[in-house]
């Protein structure tokens, strides 16, 4: 371990208590099967995002200010599915984590700066829906140059919160099931850095984001469907709920097939990202052309019906 200077001398890492910390503690079948079901999650959802990303470019001239938020969650999802998911899938095919410990810290800063991303975009499209629904003067001064501010602050956000485990403050782990790396839950156990650095994380990266998020989607929870909000929740709740038993509870009261569950889960929310955002942005958009069809045809029938009771005698006036 290379990046503890924060630990005293007498605490014992969790993934040192029982041997070989990269060997995996599943059979060697639950590791095939996690394997096929990341494998098939990444596919997904490179192409889901992949597709995104090729048809926003090609009208990049004409977005609008939320759909580069769109876009920007697409590339962050897609950094996911690219950067983190082949690790685990070799690794679980073989048994057994195979990149070392630079590897690790590597695997569990990507995985945490494009999942970090991802949810502090959702969190913007979901603060953006709110404040144009149920605050309307909202959506007259939001333009490419304020879309443009908010990307470059998800951008410095998870950057910062992802490197600061690399630069001293919390470490990067292998997880109890060892085929896998993520952020050092088990430092709250150590000292108090470590208590502070997994509080900072759990409420700067998912408690804040997330109250924002069930916030907004409540508060216009008739109007927009809340697939974006039930995704959210099945995909992370799990993994957070299993992140704070580790950091304050016994370190084995998760069972190590068990902990496997939450982050499958949690990697899983990249593929269906595109999904669900495309499919709310299509029933926008094809309910705003209802509208529009509707009132031409109104106004259509509108007009022949004035035309019609028009007396017999009357002359039409050439303007």
């Amino acid at each position: 371990m290379e990046n503890d200077t924060s630990i005293p001398s007498g605490y014992v890492p969790h993934y040192l208590l029982l041997g070989d910390p990269f060997a995996s503690k599943l059979s060697k079948e639950a590791d095939i099967v996690a394997a096929f079901y990341i494998l098939i999650i990444g596919i997904l959802s490179a192409t889901g995002n992949g597709y995104v990303i090729y048809t926003t470019a090609k009208r990049k001239t004409k977005l609008k200010p939320p759909e580069f938020m769109t876009l920007n969650l697409a590339v962050f999802d897609f950094g996911i599915s690219v950067t983190g998911k082949p690790f685990f899938i070799v690794s679980s095919f073989a048994h057994r984590w195979l990149f070392g410990w630079q590897g690790c810290r590597y695997y569990g800063w990507a995985g945490f700066f494009f999942g970090c991303g991802s949810l502090i975009t959702m969190t913007i499209v979901s603060l953006d829906r709110y404040l144009k629904i149920c605050h309307l003067r909202y959506g007259t001064w939001f333009k490419r140059r304020q879309a443009f501010l908010a990307l470059v602050f998800t951008w410095i956000y998870a950057a910062f919160w992802a490197t600061m485990p690399v630069v001293g403050w919390g470490n990067y782990a292998p997880e109890p099931f060892g085929t896998s790396c993520t952020l050092d839950w088990w430092l709250a156990q150590a000292s108090v850095s470590g208590q502070s650095f997994v509080m900072c994380m759990l409420f700067f990266c998912l408690i804040l984001p997330t109250g924002i998020i069930v916030f907004s989607y409540v508060m216009i929870i008739f109007k927009v469907a809340m697939l974006i909000c039930a995704g959210f929740l099945i995909a992370w709740i799990p993994y957070a709920v299993v992140s704070v038993v580790s950091a304050f509870g016994d370190p084995d009261s998760v069972p190590i097939p068990v902990s496997v569950v939450p982050t499958l889960l949690a990697k899983s929310s990249a593929m269906y990202n595109p999904i669900i955002y495309q499919v709310i942005d299509c029933k926008k958009n094809c309910a705003s052309w209802s509208k529009k069809k509707h009132y031409k045809t109104s106004r259509f029938y509108s007009i022949s019906a004035t035309l019609k009771k028009r007396p017999a005698n009357e002359v039409p006036i050439e303007i």
